[in-house]
């Protein structure tokens, strides 16, 4: 079973820092990972590995792809328990859930300062809704994500720290994949 889930910030968004899915298994393959599978085109991916040091791992897969693919990439790794603390934790209520086009959860590559979580707090505006939970933003886009003027930049200015967001449908998907379903 997959002990680790990889996010990749930014790649193959408008053609940009193209990274195969295929390429980027054959990567953690090289880095002795196992198990790995990824998700969608943009850089979800759970795999099996023996090191349990966090930054180091993050530093080794950002290091590879730089390597790889010539451009930095930040990543934002979560464990299985993690995730599934994550998706149990959610704010939403039953109604958004029947949205999950319309949630998503915002992975940071550190837990943001309370200035920075009001400062984001103060910028969304009903039917938005915004939630924090250690490195992990909840939120709800009451009228769509197209429609929104909330933007990750702006959010990661907020915050002092990078993210990578995943829409709900996507959390599910990885899930299963983790839980081998």
């Amino acid at each position: 079973m997959p002990n680790m889930i990889s996010l990749l910030r930014g790649i193959n968004v408008g053609g940009n820092k193209r990274v195969p899915m295929a390429d980027l298994k054959r990567l953690y393959e090289s880095l002795d990972f196992t198990q790995v599978q990824t998700l969608l085109q943009s850089g979800n991916a759970v795999f099996t590995t023996d090191q349990t040091d966090i930054p180091a791992l993050t530093r080794l897969i950002e290091d590879g792809i730089q390597r790889t693919f010539g451009f930095e990439v930040r990543i934002m790794l979560r464990t299985p328990e993690q995730w599934r603390t994550l998706m149990h934790a959610h704010p939403y209520s039953a109604a958004q859930m029947e949205a999950p086009d319309k949630i998503l959860v915002l992975f940071l590559a550190d837990a943001p300062a309370p200035e920075g979580m009001a400062a984001v707090a103060a910028g969304v505006k009903p039917p938005e809704t915004v939630a924090f939970n250690g490195e992990e933003v909840y939120l709800y886009f009451g009228e769509g994500m197209g429609r929104s003027k909330l933007s990750t930049a702006w959010i990661e200015k907020q915050l002092g720290t990078a993210g990578t967001g995943r829409n709900w449908n996507t959390l599910v998907k990885l899930r299963a994949l983790v839980d081998g379903d």
